[in-house]
């Protein structure tokens, strides 16, 4: 019990951190500050979204409604920062990639959530 629970925090722990390296570590959707805590919105993704972003890569599963609402409302920067090469081998990040695309909060391509490169970016 408590090894899936420690998975499910990791992956949804990675969806979070991956859509904050979509936007700027100090704004939100709407500039206003974030509702809740780091903690919460973490538990609310590992509630809501784990079953999407979980190994294999594929097939990719098209995330609930209410894991979309969680992924519009968490304060991505704070998730993404904790996003630790452990809790990369636990969530497969391309799936998280997928949900926050897919929820229409999509990363910014070039940028990082955790040591994850976010695909996309051009190089110079």
């Amino acid at each position: 019990m408590a090894t899936r629970l420690f998975l499910a925090c990791m992956v949804l722990l990675s969806i979070a951190m991956a859509a904050a390296a979509a936007r700027p570590a100090t704004a939100t959707t709407d500039d206003a500050p974030p509702i809740g805590s780091c903690d919460q919105d973490l538990q609310d993704l590992i509630s809501n979204c784990q079953d999407y972003v979980k190994f294999p890569a594929d097939p990719k599963i098209p995330p609930s409604a209410a894991c979309c609402a969680v992924v519009h409302r968490v304060n991505i920067p704070c998730l993404c920062s904790k996003v630790t090469p452990t809790v990369e081998t636990l969530i497969c990040m391309d799936k998280v990639v997928y949900v926050a695309s897919y929820c229409k909060r999509p990363l910014t391509p070039g940028s990082q959530c955790g040591s994850y490169p976010v695909p996309g970016g051009s190089i110079p």
